[in-house]
């Protein structure tokens, strides 16, 4: 199978999907978008992952190539790919599927727990996922309402919305399964200015405590991305 990933910035790659995706066998491939480079023809790749990234979705003018990114998304999606989009790349997919993208009432960043809905068990995807887990969030805005279709499939105190699905192959998380220990602390080294203290934003010292958390994150992404095979091998 062939997966192609869109990269927003070189500190925030795909990190353990890598591991994942050689372990299977399947090719990997990335746009570096701050590079300017070109994206895939359709038939060029089966699953399409969209990455975190410190811009918003609205910054167009700051960043021109989420105008093109935005409309590669929406024809991944109208070819029956699919789709997992994390943080920034959730929000993309917000947007693309009509919904909207504003500010959190609050900033989430570090290890903090999330709730899965009755809607969650209901997919294939998530039939083994727990009823509540700590997961790595590094986020000020969130797609406060989501696009026609889509379902709500995880919350937590500080944010309604964590997660969604749409049409059971599109998949947007607003946390972070995929990190592993080098891609939190590259984030910790281009993004320290972001931890300015709050009831949901832990310091440096909090976060490198919390990569106890990892093994159990990566392992719940490892279920989602096997469920996801199992289901969508060949998307379209």
């Amino acid at each position: 199978m062939r997966i192609h990933y869109l990269q927003h910035v070189p500190f925030e790659g795909p990190a353990n999907i890598v591991w994942w995706a050689h372990k299977k066998g399947h090719s990997l491939s990335g746009t570096h978008l701050y590079n300017y480079e070109a994206v895939p023809a359709m038939d060029q790749f089966d699953w399409l992952i969209i990455m975190g990234g410190p811009m918003n979705i609205y910054e167009e003018e700051k960043y021109p190539w989420l105008t093109y990114e935005k409309q590669f998304i929406k024809e991944a999606i109208d070819n029956g790919k699919a789709v997992l989009g994390i943080c920034l790349g959730a929000q993309l997919i917000t947007a693309v599927l009509g919904g909207r993208v504003t500010k959190n009432p609050v900033g989430e960043i570090g290890w903090l727990p999330v709730q899965f809905h009755a809607e969650a068990f209901q997919s294939p995807l998530f039939a083994d996922f727990p009823d509540t887990c700590y997961v790595f969030q590094w986020h000020n805005d969130t797609f406060s309402t989501l696009g026609a279709g889509a379902k709500c499939i995880a919350s937590s105190i500080a944010c309604n919305q964590q997660a969604f699905i749409y049409e059971e192959r599109v998949v947007g998380f607003q946390f972070h399964l995929e990190s592993n220990e080098e891609s939190i602390a590259t984030l910790l080294q281009h993004c320290s200015d972001e931890l300015t203290g709050g009831l949901y934003i832990q310091n440096e010292a909090q976060i490198r405590d919390g990569m106890s958390h990892l093994t159990s994150a990566n392992l719940l992404m490892d279920d989602f991305l096997d469920r996801l095979e199992a289901n969508y091998s060949n998307p379209g």
